[in-house]
């Protein structure tokens, strides 16, 4: 995923949309993070950044974007 296309699926205008609220995880769900969860969280990190600098230090600080492309980003690994 890039800056851009983040930006794209989510359009230009911002969203307020109400979600479910998940339910909580058990130890064992703890590290298990679908690419689900993983392109929800790129979007509303997205809906919620200033800029596309913002954007990539929000995604880079919360491990969901990776340095290699070919590697799957941090939160999945």
């Amino acid at each position: 995923m890039t800056i851009g296309s983040a930006r794209r699926e989510i359009g230009d205008v911002r969203q307020s949309g109400t979600g479910a609220i998940p339910g909580p995880r058990t130890a064992a769900d703890a590290y298990r993070v679908s690419d689900d969860q993983v392109h929800k969280a790129r979007l509303v990190v997205a809906e919620n950044s200033e800029g596309p600098e913002d954007l990539r230090l929000l995604l880079d600080m919360l491990g969901l974007i990776s340095t290699n492309s070919d590697d799957p980003p941090p939160v999945s690994r």
